[in-house]
């Protein structure tokens, strides 16, 4: 979407802005692909984290980006309970309100009309909560096939295996909206991946036996994180019947 905005205006237009929040849990590739966007095609990117003060985000860059979960951490000390399937905050706090923060800091009036989004044609669900005019690749029906042709004919990729154009790694390393069977292949590959979604439960545990949802997990429907770390490192097979749930910005 992005190089389709570049192509048809001789470059960014003006009035436009293209903003990326970091939550601190991405994929170092995920970063890496931002920061080559932004060199290859010659564009300004702005950055963005969020924190709990008034200002409620920070202007970074891929140098200065958490990659630790330190948004996320101060997002769960604030709140004092974890996202869960049914009260999915992250998004809303750590994505939405610190680019609307930021654009109103530079004097925009800012409405849902100003943001598109790049969900593609062949994305009903999503698309239809937020509407056909803020996703102009449905409107050019683009699917998943005319994207990853696209990446093909580029000097450049996300480098993060996908299937039929979608990858597991993406969003969040582990975000908890990911099937079970789905994490625990994460966990598997990369047992590391665990710790900190471990660690923020145990967080919660310590600051409120009982989280927002009745539990201090992220998810009550399955183990812990440290139940799935645990299963990793000693080799246990886990079967979970939950599939997947997609977030992305318009949730």
């Amino acid at each position: 979407m992005l190089k389709k905005v570049l192509d048809a205006n001789n470059g960014l237009p003006a009035d436009a802005i293209v903003c990326f929040a970091n939550t601190g849990k991405e994929e170092e590739a995920t970063l890496e692909f931002v920061r080559d966007c932004s060199i290859n095609w010659n564009v300004q990117i702005i950055w963005f984290e969020f924190t709990s003060d008034e200002q409620s985000f920070r202007v970074v860059d891929f140098e200065k980006a958490s990659r630790k979960g330190e948004p996320f951490n101060e997002l769960i000390l604030k709140k004092k309970y974890l996202p869960n399937p049914v009260t999915r905050f992250c998004t809303i706090e750590m994505k939405i309100r610190p680019i609307t923060k930021y654009l109103k800091s530079l004097g925009w009036q800012v409405n849902e009309q100003f943001c598109w989004v790049g969900i593609r044609a062949d994305e009903p669900r999503r698309y239809s909560k937020i509407g056909i005019d803020r996703c102009p690749l449905v409107s050019d029906g683009v699917t998943a096939k005319e994207v990853g042709e696209f990446w093909k004919a580029q000097d450049f990729d996300l480098k993060l295996s996908n299937f039929n154009g979608k990858t597991m790694h993406g969003n969040c390393d582990l975000c908890f909206l990911k099937g079970g069977n789905q994490i625990q292949s994460l966990i598997e590959e990369k047992p590391e991946r665990a710790i900190w979604w471990a660690n923020a439960e145990t967080l919660i545990k310590s600051i409120n036996v009982q989280s927002h949802d009745g539990t201090a997990r992220f998810r009550k429907d399955r183990p812990s994180y440290q139940q799935m770390y645990d299963n990793a490192i000693n080799q246990q097979a886990l079967d979970f019947s939950d599939e997947s749930i997609e977030c992305f910005c318009g949730d």
